[in-house]
């Protein structure tokens, strides 16, 4: 398996993580106190560092930094997204999409050189 490939799946799962840890509490801890949210907060960000940690030390062994940090967003909108939409129970907005297309953007241009040959 690729180190690139093991990156991804593993950015994949430390996003949900993340995004649960994020948001999640907007809606179950609601009537807590904020600082109730923030403790439960980091211990699902606990397991999100767990994963994200390896996952950038695997995937800088063929890509940059930059690159990284793109494919990392790329994620973090492709998980963010079911998660508003299925869990959150917001709306499905057409800004999703223009993100999105602005973030093919971004990882053409920090992958021009591995796409290009270059």
């Amino acid at each position: 398996m690729s180190p690139v490939f093991k990156a991804v799946v593993l950015l994949i799962c430390s996003n949900v993580f993340m995004t649960f840890a994020w948001y999640a509490h907007l809606k179950n801890l609601n009537g807590k106190p904020w600082i109730v949210a923030a403790i439960v907060s980091w211990g699902i960000a606990l397991f999100e560092y767990l994963l994200q940690v390896p996952a950038n030390r695997i995937g800088y062994q063929e890509l940059n930094i930059g690159q990284l940090k793109i494919l990392q967003e790329v994620i973090t909108l492709s998980v963010f997204v079911p998660f508003a939409f299925l869990y959150m129970k917001e709306p499905l907005k057409l800004d999703y999409l223009w993100a999105s297309l602005c973030m093919l953007g971004a990882v053409f241009f920090m992958f021009k050189g591995k796409l290009l040959g270059a």
